[in-house]
Parts: C-alpha cells; sequence; structure tokens
C-alpha cells in the first residue's frame, strides 16, 4: 500500500469515528462536493426574479394608482412591487386600453412622465358641477397670461415676462410659485432668476412634457425685441 492511500484510509475512519451511529459514511472529496452544490442551489441562486404580489399585477397596479395624488412613473411602480419594468409598462398600457374600449368614466393616463387616473374627458360637465360650488380656484387673466409667456419662453426671467406683458408681473410670479406651477430653475450670468413650468403644471394641463404644448410660440415677440424693451424700461 503506498503512502498516499494510506493516508486516505486514515481520512476514512476518521470521518467515520466523528459520525454518529447509523450516519451514511460520506468521503473527503464528497463532502467537497457536496458544499460546492449546496453553494451553487443555495437560497438565491436560482430564485432571482420579480416578487411574488399575491395579487394580479394589473390589480396591484390600480390599488397603487388609486392612491396617487400625482403621477407615477413605470419605475417607481417597478421598483415598489418589485416587477420588472417591461412587465409593469405592458400591463399599464393594458389597463389604458382595457378602460378606453370599456367606455369607463376615468381613464389612465400617462402625464409628465408618470401614469395616473383622470376622469374622461366626456364627463367634463358633470365632474364641473360637482366641483362649481367654490371648490376650485381659477387663476386670473393676468396669471394664465404670465403662466403662458413662462411656459413658451422658459426658462425665463420675471424681467422678459413683464416685457412682453407690458406690465409689472413680480405679484403674479410670487402667486404661481406658490400655486406650484412656477419654479426657479436657476439664475442668468446677470443674477436674475429664471423661472420655468412644473411637473405640477404638466400634470393639471394633461402633458407630457412642454413640447406638447400647442403652437403658440410664433405670436409672441422675438426674445431679441423683448431684451431691448427691457434694457429700455431699466
Amino acid at each position: 500500500m503506498s503512502q498516499n492511500d494510506q493516508v486516505s484510509e486514515v481520512e476514512v475512519r476518521v470521518s467515520e469515528e466523528r459520525l454518529p451511529p447509523g450516519e451514511p459514511t460520506v468521503g473527503i472529496g464528497e463532502v467537497g462536493q457536496q458544499a460546492r452544490d449546496e453553494e451553487s442551489t443555495g437560497p438565491g441562486a436560482d430564485d432571482i426574479g420579480a416578487a411574488d404580489l399575491g395579487v394580479p399585477l394589473p390589480m396591484a397596479l390600480e390599488a397603487v394608482l388609486m392612491v396617487s395624488d400625482e403621477p407615477v412613473s413605470e419605475m417607481s411602480l417597478a421598483q415598489v412591487l418589485q416587477q420588472p419594468v417591461p412587465q409593469v409598462s405592458a400591463a399599464l398600457s393594458a389597463l389604458a386600453a382595457e378602460y378606453d374600449a370599456t367606455g369607463r368614466g376615468f381613464e389612465l393616463r400617462k402625464v409628465a412622465g408618470g401614469w395616473r387616473f383622470y376622469s374622461r374627458g366626456e364627463c367634463a360637465e358633470v365632474v364641473e358641477r360637482f366641483v362649481r360650488d367654490g371648490q376650485q380656484a381659477r387663476l386670473t387673466q393676468a396669471a394664465l397670461e404670465t403662466l403662458a409667456v413662462v411656459a413658451y419662453r422658459q426658462p425665463v426671467t420675471r424681467g422678459r415676462v413683464s416685457a412682453v406683458r407690458g406690465v409689472n408681473v413680480d405679484g403674479v410670479m410670487r402667486t404661481l410659485v406658490s400655486r406650484g406651477l412656477v419654479e426657479e430653475a436657476g439664475q442668468e450670468d446677470s443674477g436674475a432668476l429664471l423661472y420655468r413650468t412644473t411637473a405640477y403644471f404638466l400634470e393639471r394641463m394633461g402633458l407630457n412634457s412642454v413640447d406638447e404644448l400647442p403652437d403658440l410660440a410664433p405670436f409672441l415677440p422675438d426674445l431679441t425685441a423683448v431684451d431691448e424693451i427691457s434694457e429700455a424700461g431699466r
């Protein structure tokens, strides 16, 4: 018997002595292989994927969106529900198509980079009756005009907005900011604050981005002319 065979025999005898009575004998090489097999088949190795929601994905999406007061992105929904983004996106599109096909009083729309439930446009008159009794604060004409200038010229300073409208807009801009429709967007080199519309503005307008605004920009003064008027008024 060689020296290597003697060592192997000793190792097997030692392992047999340490095993409780009745337990099967396992060689040293087999133990190592078994450990490697457990590592490869242990928890998480083949269990990577979407979490079990306990309910169908469309139902889960409806429940989350029903309690949200602002659009929710597909990425956020995927993270909350622990589902793949493409699967969430497909389910949302299917839900929107189903509501359209069945003529529901609400619709699922993608606006401001997210999804949210809205009452259907055909029901606007009925909904207006419900909210008419002083529950809906309307913007003044001055505020609407100022908001339009910001939307089409953003980012823009208050001075330029004033030049377009021909009146001071400081008070109106403060109102729009407080309503969450306009926000600061940095500064010009001169130090003047720049303003832009917010995601809440897109949501209220039912738009996904400002690129979807009606093409009214050609009717506004050229920025060069506005700058000249603004400089002359200083």
